[in-house]
């Protein structure tokens, strides 16, 4: 299967457009015509993931976060980013980042940390805003259905569990040919025209616009096709960031720390609350957080677990009296995104057969705990 084609199907799930403005997904090394029989998925890229591929014939490795997240000034074989670069392309090996796409994904990073935490009956915490855009145009009556088929077929476009969705209203239309005009109704230079017409609407991903306006211009009987494009403005049921859901019972914080601490396989957690109160709402976000802790106090969240929280993000849970409005968990980056290789590995496997896909073995943090005198989070 060309590399090419994986790439498109994958961002058929989790477009580009759905990451974020500073991130960098898709492609970072590799030959889109490259053939692809195996792929591997892991959260980060090092030189152990890199051995990996290797040893197990993998062309393709489908990563978490960007190896190429800031811009470059050379690809250097002597530092860390550059080897691998430069070891990535003498072996053939692609490499594609799934980063905050992922991120935003309904069945991504962050419903894979609610599920493992036991958080039911899961929401966006911040919809991202939808791509929707609504193409209008008007039409010949005897035309419509022409029209309105060539443009619908010319997408997958659904509408929840339907598609080929359009609407249709009737009414008149005015125009006055020109002398240099081809119309399709009278004649150049001639009187006003008057034409039963139909107003064609149809909704439709931003991402299939082009298509859309391309099959309307091949229908359309007009010389100029008039047409209008509107931007929907409502929240996305498909993609955003963060979730929240209520436990299937409420336990304590103290009670729920222990859960998250076995649940991620994680030494040690910060927080700040009450460690007896009792939990029902939880809100969570793998990964980097911190932006979203307004939005978990205002959807009521009793607590939020996320990461990469600074001394200062605790604060901003307190009340007047000092008191946490929600208890706050900072629960390590790699421990609250480290089930994204699952997410991947399992969405690929079920939805690009054609290629071999598995699961890193290694542990792709860095970083180790110091607890009680143990060593905590090495691959030893």
């Amino acid at each position: 299967m060309k590399l090419r084609d994986v790439i498109a199907r994958i961002h058929d799930w989790i477009p580009p457009e759905t990451a974020q403005s500073y991130d960098n997904v898709g492609l970072q090394v590799g030959d889109p015509d490259a053939s692809i029989k195996q792929g591997l998925s892991a959260l980060d890229l090092t030189p152990q993931i890199l051995d990996e591929a290797i040893e197990t014939g993998s062309d393709l490795i489908v990563t978490h976060h960007p190896l190429l997240f800031k811009g470059l000034d050379r690809v250097d074989a002597g530092e860390y980013v550059g080897s691998l670069v430069h070891r990535l392309a003498a072996n053939g090996i692609a490499l594609l980042a799934a980063h905050t796409n992922l991120d935003s994904a309904v069945n991504g990073v962050s419903a894979k940390l609610a599920e493992l935490l036991g958080v039911e009956n899961l929401r966006f915490l911040q919809p991202l805003p939808s791509d929707l855009v609504k193409l209008v145009t008007y039409v010949p009556v005897e035309h419509a259905d022409r029209v309105r088929l060539a443009v619908t077929g010319a997408t997958d476009q659904t509408i929840g569990p339907y598609r080929d969705v359009a609407f249709q209203s009737a009414g008149e239309g005015f125009f006055k040919p020109l002398e240099n005009a081809d119309p399709f109704i009278g004649s150049a230079g001639g009187d006003i025209e008057r034409v039963d017409e139909r107003r064609l609407e149809i909704t439709l991903s931003s991402r299939n616009l082009a298509a859309a306006i391309a099959a309307l211009m091949g229908a359309h009987p007009y010389q100029t096709v008039p047409y209008d494009v509107f931007t929907i403005n409502l929240p996305s049921g498909e993609f955003g960031l963060g979730m929240i859901g209520d436990l299937a019972a409420p336990v304590s914080l103290l009670s729920f720390l222990r859960r998250i601490c076995s649940a991620l396989d994680l030494p040690v957690a910060r927080f700040v609350g009450d460690s007896h109160a009792d939990l029902s709402r939880v809100a969570v976000c793998g990964g980097a957080g911190r932006d979203l802790i307004a939005n978990a106090v205002s959807a009521g969240a009793d607590a939020f677990v996320t990461a990469d929280l600074s001394y200062h993000s605790f604060f901003e849970v307190l009340d007047p009296s000092g008191s946490a409005v929600m208890a706050l968990i900072d629960a390590g980056h790699y421990e609250t995104e480290s089930e994204a290789e699952v997410v991947l590995a399992g969405w690929l496997a079920a939805n690009i057969p054609e290629i071999n896909w598995i699961r890193t073995q290694q542990r792709t943090s860095p970083i180790r705990y110091h607890v009680d005198g143990r060593d905590r989070g090495s691959n030893s």
